[in-house]
């Protein structure tokens, strides 16, 4: 080991090394408490700014970011969906007014619970933005809930208003607050009980005539609007019109191809496919359409039958391809490498973690000139070591290969005194604790 600390001593002269280093921690999925502890109490930490929020966080790395030192970290982890709930709650008593104002807007944006003793904090707490924020946050006790309404800030009165309140408070709280002071709570009570003029209903044939485009989009996919009467709109202008038409139930496969539309990547999916797609005889007979955008439609449904499945996974068209690989557990191996080598869509990096992708046999790829299925070869669980020696050079992918760990240790630790690899290396999980510490001893020394 002598002679990887002289190698990592003499990396460390090396601003630039350094950095990436720290870089490589905020990233290594393996990072101890003890390290994130020292990482979070740096002056300068050379990490994505939302490296806190978007890396997985058990209780303990919850409870380090929750103390640290630094209110950008407290805020970071505040805005983590995976941060432990139960550590979490101690923001409710941060000493910064915007850590604990963050906290209560996520509890109701992320629908996060908390602890009654925390929301009762924050529902006394002195900053107003604060007391505003909480109002809408899920599970507030009956009790927190009436002492908000009775809040000195009109903002806090007339958030914490709903008409289900309304009919819990005593007849004084309803006065009081019938005659409150503030125009924005009395405004906010009317709207409780404002009844809305519904307007006259449009009967089907106004409704095919209408010069609005969304009425006439939706007559033509109605199915409470005749058939006969629907089809006058295969001749609309606009083409959402002509396709709402085209996807009809009731249509049969000729009267479908003669209605002219053009299908964009994403269209609406109709209700009567999202209700039916469950019975296999339904299923069937869309897979069998020949209008792409009731297939791919189809191909977003769960619980396809196997038959469906195979003949969507084999479908000419991409979308419909592509749409079967989203959101939905039995996608093939084989169709989700068959996209992800090819989608052009902002997302087609995510199917690499599909619970289907990842099998052995995927470093036959190695050698690919398609520089995502090279990165593929790397999911290959049989692969060892020399997959990602291999790679470890790629232009395109050695990256990841260098963050593999199965990486020989060797091989890692000299990656970690090249300017070029030293930000994989060091988010490479294999790392040992001791090196890590090593790389914060340096980063600090310098």
């Amino acid at each position: 080991m002598r002679g990887v600390d002289e190698a990592l001593e003499r990396a460390g002269a090396d601003e630039t090394v350094v950095r990436e280093w720290l870089r490589g921690l905020t990233c290594n999925p393996a990072l101890p408490g003890t390290v994130l502890e020292r990482l979070l109490e740096l002056e300068e930490l050379p990490a994505h700014r939302l490296w806190l929020i978007l890396r997985p966080l058990d209780e303990e790395a919850t409870a380090i970011a929750v103390a640290s030192s630094r209110m950008r970290h407290r805020l970071g982890v505040a805005e983590n969906p995976t941060a432990d709930v139960g550590v979490l709650a101690r923001l409710a008593y941060d000493v910064e007014p915007r850590v604990r104002f963050v906290y209560a807007v996520l509890l109701s944006e992320f629908r996060r619970p908390s602890p009654p003793e925390a929301l009762a904090a924050l529902a006394g707490d002195t900053d107003p933005k604060v007391r505003r924020a909480v109002t809408s946050a899920p599970g507030l006790p009956v009790a927190v809930q009436h002492r908000l309404v009775e809040d000195e800030d009109p903002g806090v009165r007339a958030g914490m208003l709903t008409r289900k309140l309304w009919e819990r408070l005593p007849e004084p709280a309803r006065e009081r607050l019938l005659d409150d002071p503030s125009p924005q709570v009395r405004e906010k009570i009317a709207e409780l009980f404002r009844t809305k003029e519904e307007p006259e209903a449009l009967t089907a044939e106004a409704r095919v005539v209408h010069a609005d485009t969304y009425v006439r989009q939706e007559a033509a996919g109605d199915p409470e609007v005749p058939l006969a009467l629907a089809l006058r709109l295969a001749e609309d202008p606009e083409n959402e019109v002509r396709l709402a038409l085209s996807m009809r139930e009731d249509l049969t496969e000729e009267q479908r191809a003669s209605v002219p539309h053009l299908v964009p990547d994403w269209c609406p999916q109709p209700s009567w496919i999202q209700e039916r797609a469950a019975d296999p005889g339904t299923a069937r007979r869309i897979a069998a359409s020949a209008h792409v955008g009731l297939r791919r439609a189809l191909a977003t449904r769960p619980h396809l039958p196997a038959d469906v499945l195979a003949r969507l996974a084999a479908d000419e068209d991409p979308g419909v391809r592509r749409n079967l690989c989203d959101d939905r557990q039995d996608t093939p191996h084989e169709l989700l490498v068959e996209v992800y080598a090819t989608a052009q869509d902002r997302n087609w990096s995510v199917l690499r973690h599909h619970r289907n992708f990842a099998r052995p046999g995927l470093a036959r790829f190695a050698d690919d000139p398609n520089p995502r299925l090279r990165h593929a070869a790397l999911d290959d669980p049989e692969a060892g070591p020399e997959l990602p020696l291999r790679l470890a050079d790629d232009p395109d992918v050695g990256d990841w290969a260098v963050r593999d760990p199965r990486l020989p240790a060797g091989e890692l630790l000299r990656r970690l005194s090249l300017p070029d690899s030293a930000f994989a290396a060091a988010a490479n999980p294999a790392l040992p604790p001791a090196v890590m510490h090593q790389l914060v001893d340096l980063a600090q020394d310098r």
